[in-house]
């Protein structure tokens, strides 16, 4: 089976399912896990390996599948959720294609009240942070570096731990509303698109600026003049 581009609604259907029962008793990724572990990889500062991930997806250890076919099969759809996940973080969130949309649980009708114990956007983020664990080092230096990365990724772990944290770590946090979940969630495309522009400029290489070489001031002026350069073009 060939890696598709991206994920279509009967795909995400099969992925989910394999998630459900083959990954989750296994404390692995349902799909909006997963889908916050690939983003998070995709925009990482050094992208892993398949072969490194897919455990993970797994909950440590990858299933023996029935047969080869199944487990192609399976490649592929992970393949292709990596290669929806690529194609996503290049948008923002006012042009983003429908069928890119990140795969999160949301209400039928997202814009109507909901309870705030909805925890919208928990599994996401949880996936998210996995993916980060797997290169700590890498993106603490990115924290470090960019503020505005700390800012998004303090609007990351209030999905996932539901809470506003004040400037006591010790003072207990300010329960999230749904509404304050769903404005993180619809910004997702956004701050990701970010990310993915600040990877791209850092694995940029940038050639030094040479200053062409000049000779000393009492040398002879290249021009063939026979002066000194600082008598003729050095003057």
């Amino acid at each position: 089976m060939k890696a598709p581009a991206y994920l279509d609604d009967a795909q995400i259907e099969r992925l989910a399912d394999l998630l459900d029962q083959r990954a989750v008793p296994h404390k692995g990724f349902n799909l909006e896990a997963l889908d916050g572990f690939l983003s998070a990889l995709v925009v990482s500062p050094a992208q892993p390996e398949a072969e490194q991930w897919h455990p993970v997806v797994w909950g440590g250890k990858e299933p023996r599948w029935n047969d080869e076919a199944e487990a192609a099969e399976v490649h592929a759809l992970l393949q292709g959720h990596w290669n929806m996940v690529s194609a996503r973080v290049r948008y923002g969130d006012d042009d983003l294609p429908d069928h890119l949309a990140p795969l999160l649980w949301l209400p039928e009708e997202p814009e109507t009240e909901q309870p705030d114990e909805l925890d919208v956007g928990r599994d996401w983020s949880f996936g998210f942070f996995r993916a980060v664990e797997l290169n700590e080092a890498a993106w603490d230096q990115w924290l470090d570096d960019n503020d505005w990365i700390d800012e998004i990724f303090t609007l990351f772990d209030r999905l996932a731990s539901g809470e506003v944290m004040g400037e006591d770590p010790e003072a207990p946090g300010t329960p999230i509303s749904y509404r304050e979940r769903l404005e993180i969630v619809a910004g997702l495309p956004g701050m990701l698109a970010d990310l993915h522009h600040h990877r791209i400029e850092a694995l940029t290489p940038r050639e030094p600026l040479r200053r062409e070489d000049t000779p000393d001031r009492n040398d002879p002026c290249p021009c063939g003049s026979g002066k000194k350069y600082k008598k003729c073009h050095g003057a």
